[in-house]
């Protein structure tokens, strides 16, 4: 039995796929589902769990070279939510480009995690280092 890291078996599946440069995406509530990549739903309600939480929980097991965002997030959240995603993901390379350029990227991800997230464009995609 696990006592400590991630307890989910479908998150710990998922991301024993997953190798170097491979894309992992973790997405708001309302971001489209794509059939062809693999979707583990975490959510419950409103904004449980959050993007960054999830990102929190990755963190310490795996290693993150970058990190891309939709530009659109700049824009529509207030500069606290913004300084928070900043601060959170700490010395990763985080790369806003428009929202259809990131979306064009989801199908070549090795899969996708579900959050309850409200926060307008708050979805990451992670490629691997």
């Amino acid at each position: 039995m696990l006592r400590s890291g991630i307890l989910n078996p479908a998150v710990n599946s998922l991301l024993s796929r997953v190798r170097h440069t491979n894309l992992l995406v973790i997405a708001d509530r309302g971001f489209p589902f794509f059939p062809q990549i693999e979707t583990v739903d975490l959510s419950l309600v409103d904004d449980l769990p959050k993007v960054l939480d999830v990102w929190r929980a990755l963190i310490p097991n795996f290693s993150v070279g970058a990190v891309y965002m939709a530009e659109e997030f700049l824009g529509v959240n207030q500069p606290d939510t913004v300084s928070q995603f900043r601060q959170a993901l700490g010395s990763v390379a985080l790369h806003f480009e428009p929202h259809v350029m990131f979306k064009s990227r989801i199908p070549s991800a090795i899969g996708l995690i579900r959050t309850g997230d409200t926060v307008q464009y708050a979805n990451m995609i992670l490629e691997s280092a």
